[in-house]
C-alpha cells in the first residue's frame, strides 16, 4: 500500500483524529458483536502508547441526520474503556461545546469520542464546513481507519483530510487494503471465489472483475436463481432479478471463454411462500414476519432445476455443499464473499456453514466478507482458521470490483 500510515508521522502530544467504523450491532442498548471495535483497538493503542491525544468518531445505523438516542454510541465509548482498560471520554456532540471541552481537555495518551457523526445531517453530504470543524477538534493530523466506510465520501471519511496536515490511514485500514488488493493482484493459484448473497445486481461488476483473476467461481445464496433462471431450470417463487437474466447469460458466456470454471448449486433447500402478508407493517416488521414464517415451515431438499412454483430457495443442498468443497480442495487461495443461504433461519444456514468448514480445512489464504458470512465463522469457532476475515462490506465489494475507494484516495502517499 503506498499510503502513508500511523507510523510514518509523529503524533506525541498532538491531538488526533480516528475515524473508526463502530457501527456494531445493538440489542436493548448492549453490544451484541464487537468485532468491529476490537479490530480498531491496534491503532487506538499504538496513538496511546506514542503519547497522542486521541480523538476517536463513528457513525452507527442510519439516523439520517437527526439525533436518535437508540443509536448514541455511548455503549461503544463504555465498550471500548472496558478493553482499554482506561476511561473513555465521551462527547455528547460532534462538534459542539462538549465536543470542545472533551478534546481541549485530553492529556497525552488519553482517549475521547464523538458522538455519532450521521446525528449531523451535513455528515453524509460532505458539507464543507462540518468537514473543517471536524478538522479544527484536532492538531492537523487525521488517520482513516474505517475501511467499511471507505466507499463512502462524508464528511468524516473523506472532506476531512483535506483540512488537515496529515491524513494516514490506520493498521486496519493497511490490513484490509494489503490483504484484498495483494490477493487480487498477486494470488497464489489456484485461486477460487465463492460469491452469495441475494441479489446479482450487487456482485455483477465483483464478478467480471474476478474473471480476469480466479480459476473458478463458486455462486450461492440468492442471487444463484437468476443464474439458474438463466440457465432455463425451474427455479419457482425463489428469489430472481428479471432484469438481470440476460446478464447472467452473458457472464456465463465470458466465465467460458475465459476458461473459468463456474459452479451453481445442484440441489437446494426449498420452503413454501409466505401467502400472507400483512400490508400495514413497516418493512422491519415485514422481515421478522417473513423470518418467522420460514422458522416454522415445511423444509425439502429438490434438484435446482426442479423447484416447484409456491416453493423458494433458501439454502444451497447438502450435494452443493459437497460439490463446493470438492472444488475447493487443492485451492491455493479462495475469496469469500456473501452467505449461501438465509442465515438468520438456523436450518437455512447449513450451507453456509459447510463451506467455512471446508475452507477451515484447507491449507491456503483464505479471505472473507459479508456480515452473515463472517457470523458463521464465529459461530464455529473458525476465525484462526482463516486468513484475513474483512470488517467490509460494501467497500470489499467496491475494492473487489476495482474502484477506487473515497476514503483511502484521500489519504497522503508515501
Amino acid at each position: 500500500m503506498n499510503k502513508k500510515t500511523v507510523k510514518d508521522i509523529d503524533v506525541k502530544g498532538k491531538k488526533v483524529l480516528v475515524r473508526c467504523d463502530f457501527n456494531v450491532p445493538l440489542k436493548d442498548g448492549k453490544i451484541t458483536d464487537n468485532t468491529r471495535i476490537t479490530a480498531a483497538l491496534p491503532t487506538i493503542k499504538y496513538l496511546m502508547e506514542n503519547g497522542a491525544k486521541v480523538i476517536l468518531c463513528s457513525h452507527l445505523g442510519r439516523p439520517k441526520g437527526e439525533v436518535k438516542l437508540e443509536f448514541s454510541l455511548k455503549p461503544v465509548a463504555d465498550e471500548l474503556a472496558r478493553l482499554l482498560n482506561t476511561d473513555v471520554k465521551f462527547a455528547t456532540d460532534i462538534v459542539g461545546e462538549s465536543a470542545k471541552e472533551v478534546t481541549s481537555s485530553l492529556n497525552d495518551g488519553e482517549v475521547a469520542l464523538l458522538e455519532n457523526v450521521r446525528f449531523d445531517s451535513r455528515e453524509e453530504k460532505n458539507d464543507d464546513t462540518l468537514s473543517t470543524e471536524l478538522a479544527s477538534l484536532c492538531d492537523g493530523i487525521y488517520v482513516n481507519d474505517a475501511f467499511g466506510t471507505a466507499h463512502r465520501a462524508h464528511s468524516s471519511t473523506e472532506g476531512v483530510s483535506h483540512h488537515v496536515n496529515e491524513a494516514v490511514a490506520g493498521f486496519l485500514m493497511e490490513k484490509e487494503i494489503t490483504f484484498l488488493n495483494g490477493t487480487l493482484e498477486h494470488p497464489e493459484k489456484p485461486f477460487a471465489a465463492i460469491l452469495g448473497g441475494a441479489k446479482v445486481s450487487d456482485k455483477i461488476g465483483v464478478i467480471e472483475n474476478l474473471l480476469k483473476k480466479v480459476d473458478e467461481i463458486l455462486i450461492g445464496g440468492g442471487m444463484a436463481y437468476t443464474f439458474l433462471k438463466a440457465k432455463g431450470y425451474e427455479i419457482g417463487n425463489s428469489l430472481c432479478e428479471e432484469d438481470k437474466i440476460e446478464e447472467a447469460k452473458t457472464i456465463m458466456k465470458k466465465a467460458e471463454e475465459a476458461g473459468v470454471k463456474l459452479v451453481l448449486p445442484v440441489d437446494t433447500a426449498v420452503a413454501p411462500v409466505q401467502t400472507e402478508v400483512d400490508d400495514t407493517l413497516d418493512k422491519k416488521a415485514k422481515q421478522k414476519a417473513f423470518f418467522d414464517f420460514l422458522e416454522n415451515s415445511e423444509e425439502k431438499v429438490v434438484d435446482s432445476d426442479k423447484i416447484e412454483a409456491g416453493w423458494q430457495g433458501c439454502d444451497i443442498g447438502p450435494r452443493t455443499a459437497e460439490v463446493f468443497a470438492k472444488e475447493l480442495e487443492g485451492k491455493k487461495t479462495i475469496l469469500w464473499n456473501g452467505p449461501l443461504g438465509i442465515c438468520e433461519i438456523a436450518k437455512f444456514s447449513v450451507g453456509t456453514e459447510k463451506v467455512a468448514e471446508a475452507i477451515a480445512n484447507i491449507e491456503c489464504t483464505s479471505i472473507v466478507g459479508g456480515g452473515d458470512s463472517v457470523a458463521a465463522i464465529k459461530k464455529l469457532g473458525l476465525e484462526d482458521k482463516f486468513t484475513h476475515i474483512s470488517t467490509g462490506g460494501g467497500a470489499s465489494l467496491e475494492l473487489l470490483e476495482g474502484k477506487a475507494l473515497p476514503g483511502l484516495v484521500c489519504l497522503s502517499d508515501k
